[in-house]
């Protein structure tokens, strides 16, 4: 596997130190099951818009995120400053990269949709102009621009879905760093828990009164057609999308069902 970290303390002017929820909102309420313990983690600020807009960055290192399973890039933006970015795959210190609404279609390099050629792979891609990217930000994960028709460009996205986002969105050219993370091998349960994972305990290994999966003697089986959730809802297979969302009407086409 190749390690291709060559920076291994970060930029503390980029740290912000996060307190731990446990997996619990604001009111106190578990939202979130099987939160909570984990190693001490420092968030690293990164840039997933166009902050540093028309500004030619050069790349110091590559460095690890406790916090998602990319590599980050430290990029020097001169008098503007330092900051991070998704590493791409391929990218090397020494580099440039530059955000533009029109630049060179190059590995690291973000612009317009628009303006990217049809048939490129590209992550970190926004969903509304300005916002930021939000899909493809994975490891080893990118998108392909199908087509651009006009206010809308094509993309078929890492899971298999065809959908339809505005061509003045930004997104970054080439592939997430790290696809060899995929391929990673837990080992132990005390891996999970350093990451914050606490253990999950089956339905079927329940009371009655704590999953409706419970209750019985030794293993028996779940005594329903379909699986539930712990609060009684259709579990596993079941579409969950609110058919009501006005992004409804851009997908083109869902993902294939995995066989």
């Amino acid at each position: 596997m190749e390690r291709i970290i060559t920076k291994h303390r970060p930029e503390k002017r980029l740290l912000i130190s996060l307190a731990k929820t446990g997996g619990r909102n604001a009111t106190g309420r578990i939202t979130i099951r099987h939160h909570g313990g984990g190693s001490r983690m420092l968030y690293r600020m990164v840039d997933f818009g166009q902050e540093y807009l028309g500004v030619e960055g050069k790349v110091l290192g590559i460095e690890y995120d406790p916090n998602r399973n990319a590599y980050l890039a430290l990029v020097d933006y001169g008098e503007k400053g330092r900051g991070y970015l998704l590493a791409p795959q391929g990218v090397h210190v020494k580099d440039t990269v530059l955000c533009a609404e029109k630049t060179e279609a190059k590995t690291g390099n973000r612009m317009k949709l628009e303006n990217i050629p049809v048939g490129t792979m590209v992550y970190n891609v926004e969903l509304e102009p300005g916002r930021g990217g939000k899909i493809v930000r994975g490891a080893g994960t990118s998108a392909k621009l199908m087509t651009v028709e006009g206010a809308l460009a094509l993309m078929q996205l890492p899971s298999g879905e065809v959908r339809k986002v505005s061509s003045q969105c930004f997104a970054s050219i080439g592939m997430v760093s790290n696809p060899e993370f995929k391929d990673r091998v837990i080992g132990k349960a005390g891996s999970n828990r350093n990451k914050g994972w606490r253990p999950s305990v089956r339905g079927t290994a329940m009371n009655p009164v704590d999953h409706p999966h419970g209750g019985g003697e030794g293993k028996t089986p779940r005594g329903m057609k379909h699986p539930k959730t712990p609060w009684g809802k259709p579990a596993l297979g079941v579409k969950t999308r609110n058919k009501k969302k006005w992004t409804t009407k851009l997908i083109i086409s869902r993902r294939p069902k995995k066989k």
